[in-house]
């Protein structure tokens, strides 16, 4: 008679919470399908403060005033649905990195709708030096918030679907 195999201490520690996901499409969170837009775009912003620094280009501004403001209203809507994970899901709420995670992400919202905020006047005048600043601020809270959102999926199986033929 084989010998079975021990469960994986890995999924053992996955399925010992439920992890859920309540907002979701098909299983899917959309907390996850949602936040890859204000990484992106603030990311973007970066992009465009350092261009309009390189070259004088006034396209630059006016393309960070649009990526500065869709991250912000992106990041918004990424915040909602992982509030609602957050707090509609025990085995999330009990994790610290979700926590950390959330204070990180609202950080990061804040500081992407001051960027936005402070571009809607003149956006060329407001590029440089605050401007890039303030997207540069961002971008460092893009780090911050995503290496510990992904301790949550990597490290606590946050928002994956365990089978128990796994």
């Amino acid at each position: 008679m084989p010998n079975p195999v021990p469960p994986s201490p890995v999924i053992e520690e996955v399925t010992k919470h439920d992890t859920s996901s309540v907002v979701s499409v098909a299983g899917h969170p959309i907390h996850a399908m949602l936040v890859t837009f204000p990484i992106a775009l603030v990311i973007s912003t970066l992009g465009c403060d350092v261009f309009y620094w390189w070259s004088a280009d006034p396209f630059w501004p006016r393309a960070a005033l649009w990526a500065s403001g869709f991250a912000f209203w992106f990041g918004v809507l990424a915040s909602i649905a992982g509030a609602a994970e957050l707090l509609l899901v025990p085995g999330i709420r009990k994790r610290a990195a979700s926590w950390t995670h959330a204070v990180a992400a609202v950080t990061l919202v804040s500081i992407a709708g001051m960027n936005w905020g402070l571009r809607l006047g003149d956006a060329e005048a407001a590029a440089l030096p605050v401007g890039l600043m303030m997207s540069a601020l961002a971008s460092v809270f893009v780090g911050i918030a995503g290496w510990h959102g992904g301790k949550l999926v990597f490290d606590h199986g946050i928002g994956i679907m365990v089978s128990s033929n796994d």
